[in-house]
Protein backbone atom coordinates (compact mmCIF):
# COMPACT_ATOMS: atom_id res chain seq x y z
CA UNK A 1 0.00 0.00 0.00
CA UNK A 2 1.56 3.16 -1.07
CA UNK A 3 1.63 6.32 1.30
CA UNK A 4 -1.18 8.18 -0.50
CA UNK A 5 -3.70 5.39 -0.07
CA UNK A 6 -2.44 4.97 3.76
CA UNK A 7 -2.64 8.44 4.04
CA UNK A 8 -6.54 7.94 2.76
CA UNK A 9 -6.88 4.90 5.08
CA UNK A 10 -6.01 6.69 8.53
CA UNK A 11 -8.42 9.31 7.64
CA UNK A 12 -11.59 7.29 7.21
CA UNK A 13 -10.20 5.51 10.21
CA UNK A 14 -10.43 9.09 11.79
CA UNK A 15 -13.70 9.36 10.31
CA UNK A 16 -14.88 6.37 11.61
CA UNK A 17 -13.89 7.51 15.29
CA UNK A 18 -15.70 10.70 15.48
CA UNK A 19 -18.75 9.02 13.99
CA UNK A 20 -18.82 6.84 16.80
CA UNK A 21 -18.34 9.50 19.34
CA UNK A 22 -21.06 11.09 17.81
CA UNK A 23 -23.03 8.13 18.41
CA UNK A 24 -21.72 7.52 21.88
CA UNK A 25 -21.86 11.08 23.33
CA UNK A 26 -23.90 11.08 26.19
CA UNK A 27 -24.72 7.21 25.99
CA UNK A 28 -24.34 6.62 29.38
CA UNK A 29 -27.21 6.69 32.31
CA UNK A 30 -28.56 10.46 32.61
CA UNK A 31 -28.52 9.99 36.59
CA UNK A 32 -31.32 12.32 38.27
CA UNK A 33 -30.60 14.76 41.41
CA UNK A 34 -30.09 12.45 44.06
CA UNK A 35 -33.28 14.26 45.30
CA UNK A 36 -35.37 12.94 42.68
CA UNK A 37 -34.29 9.18 43.05
CA UNK A 38 -34.76 8.28 39.60
CA UNK A 39 -31.99 7.09 37.67
CA UNK A 40 -31.50 5.73 33.28
CA UNK A 41 -30.23 2.31 33.08
CA UNK A 42 -29.50 0.22 30.62
CA UNK A 43 -29.83 -3.45 30.02
CA UNK A 44 -31.17 -7.06 28.09
CA UNK A 45 -34.21 -9.19 28.72
CA UNK A 46 -32.56 -12.08 29.86
CA UNK A 47 -35.72 -13.92 30.56
CA UNK A 48 -39.78 -13.81 30.54
CA UNK A 49 -41.65 -14.64 33.72
CA UNK A 50 -44.88 -13.87 32.34
CA UNK A 51 -47.36 -12.98 29.63
CA UNK A 52 -51.39 -12.01 29.92
CA UNK A 53 -53.82 -10.74 27.49
CA UNK A 54 -56.25 -8.55 29.58
CA UNK A 55 -59.43 -5.94 28.37
CA UNK A 56 -59.21 -3.33 30.69
CA UNK A 57 -62.36 -2.70 32.16
CA UNK A 58 -64.35 -0.25 29.82
CA UNK A 59 -62.10 -0.39 27.47
CA UNK A 60 -62.36 -1.98 24.02
CA UNK A 61 -58.39 -2.85 23.39
CA UNK A 62 -56.71 -5.73 24.11
CA UNK A 63 -53.78 -4.89 26.16
CA UNK A 64 -50.63 -6.91 26.87
CA UNK A 65 -48.99 -7.27 30.68
CA UNK A 66 -45.49 -8.66 30.67
CA UNK A 67 -42.97 -9.33 33.36
CA UNK A 68 -39.64 -10.10 32.96
CA UNK A 69 -36.04 -9.79 34.07
CA UNK A 70 -33.59 -7.49 32.80
CA UNK A 71 -29.57 -7.84 33.36
CA UNK A 72 -28.32 -4.16 33.57
CA UNK A 73 -25.34 -3.09 31.36
CA UNK A 74 -25.00 0.52 32.54
CA UNK A 75 -26.02 2.27 35.30
CA UNK A 76 -24.96 2.21 39.25
CA UNK A 77 -26.86 -1.43 38.78
CA UNK A 78 -24.86 -2.71 36.63
CA UNK A 79 -24.20 -6.71 36.19
CA UNK A 80 -27.25 -6.78 38.67
CA UNK A 81 -30.55 -8.83 37.50
CA UNK A 82 -34.14 -6.46 38.16
CA UNK A 83 -37.65 -7.58 37.68
CA UNK A 84 -39.65 -5.37 35.31
CA UNK A 85 -43.53 -4.97 34.77
CA UNK A 86 -44.79 -3.81 31.43
CA UNK A 87 -47.95 -3.05 29.37
CA UNK A 88 -48.53 -2.83 25.84
CA UNK A 89 -51.83 -2.87 23.69
CA UNK A 90 -51.24 -6.04 21.86
CA UNK A 91 -52.46 -4.13 18.30
CA UNK A 92 -49.85 -1.45 18.79
CA UNK A 93 -47.02 -1.24 16.30
CA UNK A 94 -44.73 -1.80 18.92
CA UNK A 95 -43.65 -5.60 19.71
CA UNK A 96 -44.02 -7.16 22.51
CA UNK A 97 -40.16 -7.48 24.46
CA UNK A 98 -38.57 -10.85 23.81
CA UNK A 99 -35.05 -12.06 24.95
CA UNK A 100 -32.06 -10.45 24.06
CA UNK A 101 -33.94 -7.08 23.31
CA UNK A 102 -31.84 -4.15 24.66
CA UNK A 103 -34.44 -1.41 26.55
CA UNK A 104 -33.78 1.69 28.20
CA UNK A 105 -34.75 1.27 31.89
CA UNK A 106 -36.10 4.20 33.91
CA UNK A 107 -35.32 3.23 37.80
CA UNK A 108 -37.54 5.33 40.06
CA UNK A 109 -37.28 5.25 44.05
CA UNK A 110 -40.15 6.30 46.15
CA UNK A 111 -40.20 8.16 49.84
CA UNK A 112 -40.47 4.62 51.31
CA UNK A 113 -37.36 3.40 49.51
CA UNK A 114 -39.36 0.85 47.18
CA UNK A 115 -37.53 1.01 43.93
CA UNK A 116 -39.75 0.66 40.81
CA UNK A 117 -39.08 -0.17 36.97
CA UNK A 118 -40.33 0.85 33.67
CA UNK A 119 -39.29 0.98 30.17
CA UNK A 120 -38.39 4.14 28.29
CA UNK A 121 -37.25 2.84 25.22
CA UNK A 122 -35.06 0.57 22.90
CA UNK A 123 -31.26 0.69 22.79
CA UNK A 124 -30.69 1.54 19.30
CA UNK A 125 -27.06 2.48 19.09
CA UNK A 126 -25.66 -0.85 17.84
CA UNK A 127 -27.67 -0.81 14.46
CA UNK A 128 -27.48 2.33 13.89
CA UNK A 129 -23.21 2.00 14.26
CA UNK A 130 -23.61 -0.89 12.52
CA UNK A 131 -25.34 1.01 9.46
CA UNK A 132 -22.73 3.73 10.15
CA UNK A 133 -20.18 1.40 9.09
CA UNK A 134 -21.44 -0.31 6.27
CA UNK A 135 -22.44 3.13 4.39
CA UNK A 136 -18.32 4.11 5.28
CA UNK A 137 -17.33 1.01 4.08
CA UNK A 138 -19.31 1.05 0.56
CA UNK A 139 -18.45 4.71 0.39
CA UNK A 140 -14.55 4.07 0.79
CA UNK A 141 -15.15 0.90 -1.81
CA UNK A 142 -17.14 2.64 -4.51
CA UNK A 143 -16.05 6.16 -4.58
CA UNK A 144 -12.06 5.12 -3.32
CA UNK A 145 -10.28 8.32 -2.81
CA UNK A 146 -13.04 10.96 -3.63
CA UNK A 147 -15.48 8.74 -1.24
CA UNK A 148 -12.92 8.73 1.89
CA UNK A 149 -12.76 12.80 0.88
CA UNK A 150 -16.26 12.72 1.11
CA UNK A 151 -16.30 11.35 4.12
CA UNK A 152 -13.93 13.37 5.17
CA UNK A 153 -16.51 16.15 4.30
CA UNK A 154 -19.32 14.64 5.98
CA UNK A 155 -17.75 14.66 9.49
CA UNK A 156 -16.39 18.46 9.12
CA UNK A 157 -20.17 19.04 8.02
CA UNK A 158 -21.37 17.38 11.48
CA UNK A 159 -19.02 18.63 13.49
CA UNK A 160 -19.98 22.01 12.28
CA UNK A 161 -23.75 21.68 12.86
CA UNK A 162 -23.18 19.78 16.55
CA UNK A 163 -19.97 22.36 18.09
CA UNK A 164 -21.06 25.55 16.74
CA UNK A 165 -24.98 25.40 15.28
CA UNK A 166 -26.83 23.62 18.05
CA UNK A 167 -24.31 25.75 20.96
CA UNK A 168 -24.81 28.87 19.24
CA UNK A 169 -28.77 28.31 18.79
CA UNK A 170 -29.27 27.48 22.38
CA UNK A 171 -27.29 30.15 23.58
CA UNK A 172 -29.82 32.60 22.01
CA UNK A 173 -28.05 33.35 19.27
CA UNK A 174 -29.95 34.11 15.33
CA UNK A 175 -30.43 30.88 13.87
CA UNK A 176 -30.18 32.51 10.24
CA UNK A 177 -26.99 34.10 10.76
CA UNK A 178 -25.76 30.90 12.55
CA UNK A 179 -27.05 29.09 9.90
CA UNK A 180 -25.25 31.22 7.25
CA UNK A 181 -21.64 31.62 8.91
CA UNK A 182 -21.80 27.70 9.42
CA UNK A 183 -22.51 27.21 5.44
CA UNK A 184 -19.57 29.69 4.89
CA UNK A 185 -17.06 27.09 6.43
CA UNK A 186 -19.07 23.57 5.48
CA UNK A 187 -19.35 24.06 1.19
CA UNK A 188 -15.12 25.01 0.82
CA UNK A 189 -14.51 22.48 3.33
CA UNK A 190 -17.17 19.07 1.79
CA UNK A 191 -16.59 20.88 -1.98
CA UNK A 192 -12.43 21.46 -1.45
CA UNK A 193 -12.28 17.96 -0.32
CA UNK A 194 -14.97 16.03 -2.22
CA UNK A 195 -14.14 17.60 -5.58
CA UNK A 196 -10.60 19.19 -5.42
CA UNK A 197 -8.83 21.94 -5.82
CA UNK A 198 -10.03 23.25 -9.13
CA UNK A 199 -11.64 25.93 -11.39
CA UNK A 200 -14.73 23.45 -11.01
CA UNK A 201 -14.78 23.46 -7.50
CA UNK A 202 -14.64 27.62 -7.13
CA UNK A 203 -17.34 27.58 -9.85
CA UNK A 204 -19.46 25.19 -8.38
CA UNK A 205 -18.97 27.20 -5.02
CA UNK A 206 -19.87 30.45 -6.46
CA UNK A 207 -23.03 29.47 -7.76
CA UNK A 208 -23.82 27.52 -4.56
CA UNK A 209 -23.78 30.23 -2.67
CA UNK A 210 -25.65 32.72 -4.92
CA UNK A 211 -28.22 30.18 -5.06
CA UNK A 212 -28.39 29.81 -1.33
CA UNK A 213 -28.79 33.70 -0.92
CA UNK A 214 -31.42 33.62 -3.23
CA UNK A 215 -32.79 31.31 -1.50
CA UNK A 216 -32.25 32.25 1.86
CA UNK A 217 -34.23 36.08 1.48
CA UNK A 218 -37.06 33.88 -0.52
CA UNK A 219 -37.57 31.69 2.69
CA UNK A 220 -37.39 34.49 4.63
CA UNK A 221 -39.87 36.35 2.98
CA UNK A 222 -42.54 33.42 2.44
CA UNK A 223 -42.06 32.59 6.42
CA UNK A 224 -43.63 36.45 6.69
CA UNK A 225 -45.60 36.40 4.21
CA UNK A 226 -47.41 32.85 5.81
CA UNK A 227 -47.29 34.19 9.30
CA UNK A 228 -45.30 30.97 10.24
CA UNK A 229 -44.59 30.81 14.23
CA UNK A 230 -42.63 28.17 14.52
CA UNK A 231 -44.66 26.77 17.20
CA UNK A 232 -46.57 24.17 14.97
CA UNK A 233 -44.66 21.14 16.19
CA UNK A 234 -44.30 19.38 19.22
CA UNK A 235 -40.32 19.98 19.16
CA UNK A 236 -41.15 23.88 19.04
CA UNK A 237 -43.22 23.66 22.16
CA UNK A 238 -40.63 21.21 23.70
CA UNK A 239 -37.51 24.02 22.94
CA UNK A 240 -39.94 26.95 24.21
CA UNK A 241 -40.34 24.97 26.86
CA UNK A 242 -36.78 24.41 28.12
CA UNK A 243 -35.46 27.79 27.36
CA UNK A 244 -38.19 30.23 27.14
CA UNK A 245 -37.87 32.95 25.49
CA UNK A 246 -34.17 32.00 24.33
CA UNK A 247 -34.53 30.17 21.05
CA UNK A 248 -35.83 31.96 17.78
CA UNK A 249 -38.62 29.44 16.66
CA UNK A 250 -39.09 31.65 13.88
CA UNK A 251 -35.71 31.68 12.42
CA UNK A 252 -34.82 27.87 13.43
CA UNK A 253 -37.19 27.28 10.64
CA UNK A 254 -35.07 29.11 8.19
CA UNK A 255 -31.84 27.99 9.46
CA UNK A 256 -32.86 24.67 8.94
CA UNK A 257 -33.82 25.72 5.17
CA UNK A 258 -30.57 27.05 4.55
CA UNK A 259 -28.51 24.23 6.06
CA UNK A 260 -30.98 21.94 4.36
CA UNK A 261 -30.49 23.35 1.13
CA UNK A 262 -26.52 23.57 1.54
CA UNK A 263 -26.25 19.77 0.84
CA UNK A 264 -28.26 19.40 -1.95
CA UNK A 265 -27.24 21.95 -3.83
CA UNK A 266 -23.12 20.73 -4.05
CA UNK A 267 -24.89 18.06 -6.58
CA UNK A 268 -26.22 20.36 -8.69
CA UNK A 269 -23.76 23.01 -9.02
CA UNK A 270 -20.55 20.58 -9.59
CA UNK A 271 -22.56 18.63 -12.47
CA UNK A 272 -23.16 21.50 -14.29
CA UNK A 273 -19.56 23.29 -13.73
CA UNK A 274 -18.38 19.77 -15.15
CA UNK A 275 -20.89 19.49 -17.56
CA UNK A 276 -18.90 22.35 -18.77
CA UNK A 277 -15.27 21.55 -18.66
CA UNK A 278 -16.03 18.69 -20.41
CA UNK A 279 -17.65 20.40 -23.06
CA UNK A 280 -14.90 23.15 -23.49
CA UNK A 281 -12.59 20.22 -23.24
CA UNK A 282 -14.37 18.21 -26.48
CA UNK A 283 -14.41 21.43 -28.45
CA UNK A 284 -12.63 24.43 -27.55
CA UNK A 285 -14.01 26.67 -30.25
CA UNK A 286 -17.70 26.68 -28.72
CA UNK A 287 -18.70 30.38 -27.64
CA UNK A 288 -19.48 30.61 -23.87
CA UNK A 289 -23.50 31.04 -25.07
CA UNK A 290 -23.36 27.50 -27.08
CA UNK A 291 -21.66 25.91 -23.77
CA UNK A 292 -24.76 27.70 -22.24
CA UNK A 293 -26.93 26.07 -24.33
CA UNK A 294 -25.77 22.73 -24.35
CA UNK A 295 -25.23 22.00 -20.81
CA UNK A 296 -28.51 23.76 -20.03
CA UNK A 297 -30.39 20.83 -22.09
CA UNK A 298 -28.42 18.12 -19.40
CA UNK A 299 -29.90 20.77 -16.61
CA UNK A 300 -33.00 20.66 -17.48
CA UNK A 301 -32.84 16.96 -17.23
CA UNK A 302 -30.98 17.10 -13.89
CA UNK A 303 -34.05 19.86 -12.30
CA UNK A 304 -36.33 17.54 -13.19
CA UNK A 305 -34.99 14.90 -11.20
CA UNK A 306 -34.02 16.33 -7.87
CA UNK A 307 -37.18 18.08 -8.17
CA UNK A 308 -38.88 15.12 -7.84
CA UNK A 309 -36.27 13.66 -5.59
CA UNK A 310 -36.66 16.81 -3.35
CA UNK A 311 -40.56 16.64 -2.93
CA UNK A 312 -40.26 13.00 -2.30
CA UNK A 313 -37.90 13.31 0.53
CA UNK A 314 -40.42 15.82 1.94
CA UNK A 315 -43.01 14.16 1.22
CA UNK A 316 -41.57 10.61 3.47
CA UNK A 317 -40.33 12.86 6.13
CA UNK A 318 -44.41 14.25 6.58
CA UNK A 319 -45.82 11.54 5.13
CA UNK A 320 -47.94 11.44 9.10
CA UNK A 321 -48.87 15.14 7.75
CA UNK A 322 -50.07 13.83 4.11
CA UNK A 323 -53.01 11.61 6.14
CA UNK A 324 -54.33 14.56 6.73
CA UNK A 325 -55.54 15.07 2.91
CA UNK A 326 -57.46 11.31 3.39
CA UNK A 327 -59.25 12.83 6.32
CA UNK A 328 -62.95 13.20 5.25
CA UNK A 329 -63.96 15.41 7.94
CA UNK A 330 -62.17 18.22 7.31
CA UNK A 331 -62.05 20.11 3.97
CA UNK A 332 -58.62 20.44 2.05
CA UNK A 333 -58.74 23.98 1.86
CA UNK A 334 -58.68 23.82 5.78
CA UNK A 335 -56.32 21.26 6.04
CA UNK A 336 -53.88 23.18 3.36
CA UNK A 337 -54.11 26.19 6.06
CA UNK A 338 -52.66 24.44 8.81
CA UNK A 339 -49.20 25.49 9.98
CA UNK A 340 -47.50 22.32 10.31
CA UNK A 341 -48.63 21.06 6.84
CA UNK A 342 -48.11 24.80 5.51
CA UNK A 343 -44.24 24.98 7.08
CA UNK A 344 -43.62 21.88 5.25
CA UNK A 345 -45.10 23.07 1.86
CA UNK A 346 -42.73 26.15 1.99
CA UNK A 347 -40.01 23.89 2.83
CA UNK A 348 -40.33 22.12 -0.19
CA UNK A 349 -40.93 24.74 -2.47
CA UNK A 350 -38.57 27.37 -1.43
CA UNK A 351 -35.59 24.62 -1.61
CA UNK A 352 -36.53 23.39 -5.22
CA UNK A 353 -36.77 26.66 -6.29
CA UNK A 354 -33.26 26.91 -5.02
CA UNK A 355 -32.32 24.22 -6.68
CA UNK A 356 -34.09 25.23 -9.93
CA UNK A 357 -31.82 28.82 -9.99
CA UNK A 358 -28.52 27.09 -9.02
CA UNK A 359 -28.98 25.37 -12.46
CA UNK A 360 -29.07 28.48 -14.53
CA UNK A 361 -26.45 30.42 -12.92
CA UNK A 362 -23.56 27.86 -12.27
CA UNK A 363 -24.06 26.85 -15.80
CA UNK A 364 -23.66 30.88 -16.96
CA UNK A 365 -20.79 31.51 -14.43
CA UNK A 366 -18.92 28.54 -15.93
CA UNK A 367 -19.32 29.35 -19.40
CA UNK A 368 -18.26 32.83 -18.76
CA UNK A 369 -15.07 31.35 -16.74
CA UNK A 370 -14.39 29.25 -19.70
CA UNK A 371 -13.90 32.49 -22.05
CA UNK A 372 -10.21 32.74 -20.16
CA UNK A 373 -9.25 29.41 -20.59
CA UNK A 374 -8.57 28.14 -17.24
CA UNK A 375 -10.59 24.83 -17.72
CA UNK A 376 -8.43 23.81 -20.94
CA UNK A 377 -5.23 24.74 -18.59
CA UNK A 378 -6.73 23.17 -15.47
CA UNK A 379 -8.09 19.55 -17.27
CA UNK A 380 -8.95 18.21 -13.77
Amino acid sequence: MNHTAGALWRLVMVVLALILCLLTVGAGPAEAPPEHQEELLEGTVTAIISEEEIIPEGGEQKQLLQEFDVLVARGSLRGQTIRVRSGLYASAILQRYVVGDDLVIRATTNVQGVTSYTVVDYVRRGPLLGLAIIFMVITALVGHRQGLLSLAGMAISFAVILLYVLPQILDGADPVRTAILASLVIIPATYLLSHGVTVKTGVAMVGTLIALLITGLLARYYIDATRLTGFASEEAGFLQAYSPGQINIRGLILAGIIIGITGVLDDVTISQAAVIQQLKLANPSLSSWQLYRQAMSIGRDHIASMVNTLVLVYAGAALPLLLLFVDRSRPMLEVLNYEILVEEIVRTLVGSIGLIIAVPITTALAAWVSRYGWFTRQKS
